[in-house]
Formats: structure tokens, C-alpha cells, sequence
């Protein structure tokens, strides 16, 4: 399974989470799913995505899950390096490992990131 994290500003556009999901599916291949903070799940924006993307969204809880990359702030205001990085790893389940690590849409409003597990839909 392919689940792609989605970290973003409020306020970002669609635009942004696109920009930065399709980046990221250039590199991982298409997503199965998408994931984000629990407390974000019901944006209107990342529902947006998701039912454009028809994909399944996945709200959760990222504080204290080790990612490939850090940024400072975000480590301080979530507990964990990559919301988009965690986001992914959380979702895909406890096998998942990382496959694109996260990249920003161009206004900086957004980071997505792959994490997939082994499965027979690989």
C-alpha cells in the first residue's frame, strides 16, 4: 500500500497540495491513499484532494514517530521531524518505510511524502 502524507499551513490552497502530491507520485508512483493530523482530517481543502483524487483519507496522531527529515519547527510544534513523513509512515502501517521523502509545493503552504508496505497491491 502507498499512502501519501500530506503536511500543510491552514489557509493553503488546493493548488499547493496537488503541486506537492503530484511531485511526490512522480517519484513513488500513484498514492492509494492519503493522510494527515487527525485534527486536519476535516479541512475542507485535504477533503478536497480526496474526493478529486477519489482516495481514502487518513487522519492521525504523528508525536513521537521518527522521520527521514526534520525541520526544528515542526519538531516542536508536533513531536515528530516531517508531519508529511509521519503522516505516511502512520498510515501505511507498522511495516511502512518511506519511499520519497517530503517535498514542498512551490509556495511553501504544503509537503507531501510516500511511505508504502509490502502488499499484494504492489
Amino acid at each position: 500500500m502507498r499512502v501519501a502524507g500530506l503536511g500543510f499551513r491552514r489557509g493553503a490552497p488546493l493548488a499547493a497540495l496537488e503541486a506537492a502530491l503530484a511531485a511526490v507520485e512522480a517519484q513513488g508512483g500513484r498514492a492509494q491513499a492519503l493522510a494527515t493530523l487527525s485534527d486536519k482530517s476535516a479541512d475542507p481543502t485535504i477533503l478536497a484532494l480526496a474526493a478529486r483524487r477519489r482516495l481514502p483519507l487518513i487522519g492521525v496522531e504523528v508525536a513521537g514517530i521518527a522521520t527521514p527529515t526534520c525541520s526544528a519547527r515542526i519538531q516542536a510544534m508536533h513531536g515528530t521531524g516531517s508531519v508529511a513523513e509521519a503522516a505516511a509512515l502512520v498510515a501505511a502501517g507498522p511495516e511502512a518505510r518511506i519511499t520519497v521523502v517530503r517535498i514542498s509545493a512551490p509556495d511553501g503552504m504544503a509537503t507531501c511524502a510516500m511511505a508504502a508496505t509490502e502488499g499484494p497491491s504492489e
